[in-house]
């Protein structure tokens, strides 16, 4: 028997729809969902504020959005948000449906349970991060993340949910005084690991695209309780605000 969608979601990334980044994504995606992902036009303008691939890009979302009649749009790509902290206002103010972007649905995650100082884990640059760092700051949220040690961001993919769990739980130890994690970016990808240690740890941990998909369906006025990927999804808090 079919499922009846209760609303159309869309996703707009700069990987390709049959990317593997995106299989973790579906996994925890509710089966009464309508999620269709959709490839950026005009390739990755992660590291770029040139104002025309912007255009591009909420051109691109209009279109979209008109053509699919989705509910609601998710634009990935925190990077290209750091570069240009205008960009989810600019989308939200040029449709008439909720936008959610890596980092504001982040932070609304990071607010849900009240963090203040939390620990930063992205395999990007000193420089991005910094960016990160800055953006979530001007949200009232402080951040600390350790020093790089991958040669490139693309090294994540090497590391096995066992690593990743490992070095978690070392940079915890480094950084006392945090109280939640946050993980920016899906080639760190935490996802397996990440309700084991939530529990170990003691504090609520944020992933970027569980982030997304709690707080498009929150403005949709949808609620689930989604286990096994963390507080976030299994209690779905309310948005504060």
């Amino acid at each position: 028997m079919s499922t009846t969608a209760r609303v159309k979601i869309g996703f707009i990334g700069s990987s390709a729809p049959s990317s593997p980044h995106h299989e973790d994504f579906r996994a925890f995606i509710p089966k009464d969902i309508d999620f269709t992902f959709v490839q950026e036009a005009g390739g990755n303008v992660s590291r770029d504020d040139d104002p025309g691939k912007l255009d591009a890009l909420v051109r691109q979302t209009i279109e979209l959005v008109a053509q699919n009649k989705w509910d609601g749009v998710i634009i990935s790509g925190a990077p290209k948000e750091a570069f240009n902290p205008t960009l989810c206002d600019r989308l939200s103010s040029a449709v008439n449906v909720p936008v959610a972007t890596a980092l504001r649905s982040s932070i609304a995650g990071l607010k849900a349970f009240s963090a203040k100082r939390i620990l930063l884990m992205t395999p990007v640059d000193d420089e991005l991060k910094n960016k990160y760092r800055n953006f979530l700051a001007d949200f009232g949220i402080a951040s600390v993340y350790p020093a790089q040690t991958l040669r490139h961001r693309t090294d994540a993919l090497k590391l096995t949910a066992a690593d990743v769990a490992s070095m978690t739980k070392k940079t915890f130890a480094d950084y006392p005084g945090v109280d939640a994690i946050y993980f920016q970016g899906a080639l760190l990808n935490p996802l397996k690991v990440l309700a084991a240690l939530e529990t170990e740890l003691k504090v609520p941990i944020i992933a970027s695209n569980p982030a997304m998909l709690w707080f498009m369906l929150s403005n949709l006025g949808l609620r689930y309780e989604i286990s096994g990927y963390g507080r976030l999804l299994s209690s779905w808090p309310p948005l504060n605000g």
